[in-house]
């Protein structure tokens, strides 16, 4: 299995270790439980080291993205992030990911760690344009520290501003005695916080500063395990489960980040623009349990009245903040009516569900 920077602190951390995208990567120290509401009431730290991360440089930058992303990245200031998607020939989606205008011809791609092989041979091959294209995800670390404390703790280590920095921009600076660090105002658990974007070499040093700097808040490492349920709270989507190669951004609610620019031929704009016109065939949709249980991934959804199956779980947990049963799947879009009631198939049980807007945590 490939490592991170950190996986030698996660293993002496006593951290439960499990490959994860090719990567030995921590899944819950403390327990999950424990981690997630660490991260919602305080600050917590992620490891994201195996994201990919690629740079798109040159004149043309700019117009190979737009020819391979959903989104409109003619409106991305230097300075702003934009999460977009890469649509494939056939409807479906490659990956979904963050584009970085770092400086006016200079562009910061971040993909995820089971798709980076993917994603750069897609980015490759629809290079019609000549953008230098450069795969740095083996030359680039992250930490994602997240929560309400999360700014605090980290402007005790940088004489950047971090709050002059919106939601969804970053700069660049001195961060815990290392230059030129991005500090980004993103992440991908409702709770707010940063994603820090450094070198390699100094990851334990910015690490150990981290922990540090959060004594007083009672700054916890946390796992895979609690990022995916503080994903799942907010009703953000994850990549193999709510989205794939066959799930069109229409389909899973990505609408707002499917672009019909003029001059912007993405693939499949045709085929998206035809579902934008005439509707699509199913829609994602959100759910709560009204009774005990744990909705898990591949179990059916059944109509309110319990005859017919209309889709499969893509996504479920039991909700650390709720402390109930949530989850997202998809439906026909004469089933998919915010308020309904539905069931989930658990072997030979049925749980009643009501489907629900996002996201499930307020």
């Amino acid at each position: 299995m490939k490592t991170t920077p950190f996986t030698d602190v996660h293993i002496a951390l006593g951290a439960k270790m499990h490959e994860f995208a090719g990567f030995n990567m921590p899944i819950e120290y403390s327990g999950i439980i424990k981690e997630h509401m660490a991260v919602v009431r305080s600050v917590g730290v992620f490891d994201v080291s195996h994201m990919g991360e690629f740079w798109v440089k040159g004149p043309n930058a700019l117009a190979f993205i737009q020819s391979v992303t959903s989104n409109d990245a003619s409106v991305l200031p230097v300075g702003k992030a934009q999460y977009t998607c890469f649509p494939n020939d056939k409807g479906g989606i490659v990956d979904d990911l963050l584009v970085y205008h770092y400086e006016p011809e200079k562009y910061l791609l971040v993909v995820n760690a089971g798709n980076i092989d993917k994603d750069w041979e897609w980015c490759v091959s629809h290079n019609t344009v000549g953008a230098e294209l450069e795969n740095a995800s083996d030359r680039i670390a992250q930490l994602a520290v997240q929560g309400p404390n999360a700014q605090d703790v980290l402007q005790r280590l940088t004489p950047v501003d971090l709050s002059a920095i919106p939601y969804y921009a970053f700069t660049t600076g001195e961060f815990a005695g290392c230059e030129r660090m991005i500090i980004s105002n993103t992440g991908y658990t409702g709770a707010g916080g940063f994603e820090l974007y450094f070198r390699p070499d100094d990851a334990l040093k910015i690490w150990d500063a981290i922990f540090e700097a959060g004594k007083p808040e009672g700054i916890k490492p946390v796992g895979l395990g609690a990022r995916d349920t503080l994903r799942l709270e907010m009703g953000f989507c994850l990549y193999g489960n709510d989205l794939d190669d066959t799930t069109s951004p229409l389909e899973a609610g990505l609408g707002w980040i499917t672009k019909f620019t003029e001059g912007k031929d993405f693939p499949s704009r045709a085929e998206l623009e035809r579902q934008k016109e005439k509707g699509v065939r199913r829609k994602l949709c959100a759910f709560e349990l009204r009774e005990k249980g744990i909705p898990r991934r591949g179990y059916e959804i059944v109509d309110g009245d319990g005859h017919y199956v209309i889709g499969k779980v893509t996504s479920g947990t039991i909700s650390p903040v709720l402390k109930r049963g949530i989850g997202m799947g998809y439906l026909n879009p004469s089933f998919a009516k915010v308020g309904e009631d539905i069931f989930i198939k658990v072997r030979d049980k049925y749980m009643r569900a009501r489907l629900v807007k996002t996201p499930f945590r307020r």
